[in-house]
């Protein structure tokens, strides 16, 4: 959304930075807001900074790396076209460039019987009490979550299946993601920074159904093959 200070995307190498706006002061509110939204998701990451064109301030460079740092992320990556600016970088000790692929990154644990394609993570067993899965992509999850379980995901969410524990899709501040599931009733429903809980009276039938944001509201609709 062209609205949004900055865009946050999981990739396979890292969590992608994208600042959307030129001033440093709004890019940094809504780093620090998205991190604190997504709790420890990102904690031990790294970030991979697309600047472009636009301008960094050592300031502010400084001042992005120790936000990081409290979340225990390290800033990687800093990618840029003007000569200057990796100038800058490269005076902190900073890469200006992605390894190629004679330098493989060590990929992120994946749990048991779980498939990656692409930037989805699909997994057929159902997550009981206490157990918790992210992935910084879509989360195709073919089981139930019972009560007590956690799934968060930093693009969609769906389930084939009951879902009756937590889930957070757009973790990485995507207010776009979707949660589907054939059996929608989670003790929690998070989209992005937004936050909602079902009735505690329940609905009146069982039934496929997607949960979106709309007009900043989680609104929950029933799931279709038509749009």
């Amino acid at each position: 959304m062209d609205d949004m200070p900055i865009i946050l995307k999981g990739t396979q190498q890292g969590i992608l930075l994208q600042p959307n706006v030129d001033s440093w002061a709004e890019v940094l509110r809504a780093l620090e807001q998205s991190l604190q939204d997504s709790g420890g998701f990102f904690r031990g990451g790294r970030v991979i900074l697309e600047l472009g064109t636009r301008a960094i301030t050592e300031d502010n460079l400084l001042a992005l790396r120790a936000l990081l740092d409290t979340y225990d992320i390290e800033l990687w990556v800093v990618l840029s076209e003007l000569p200057d600016i990796i100038h800058l970088i490269r005076s902190h000790g900073i890469r200006t460039r992605l390894p190629g692929k004679t330098q493989p990154t060590p990929p992120p644990p994946t749990p048991t019987a779980a498939e990656v394609a692409g930037n989805a993570l699909f997994i057929e067993r159902t997550l009981r009490s206490g157990q918790r899965l992210q992935h910084p992509g879509h989360v195709v999850l073919l089981g139930d979550i019972n009560p007590g379980a956690e799934v968060i995901a930093g693009g969609n969410i769906v389930v084939w299946g009951r879902v009756n524990g937590i889930v957070h899709a757009g973790a990485l501040g995507n207010p776009e993601a979707v949660v589907c599931a054939l059996d929608l009733m989670p003790l929690q429903l998070r989209i992005a920074g937004y936050i909602s809980r079902m009735p505690e009276e329940g609905r009146r039938k069982i039934r496929p159904e997607i949960a979106k944001v709309i007009d900043g509201t989680i609104v929950v609709e029933p799931w279709t093959t038509r749009g």
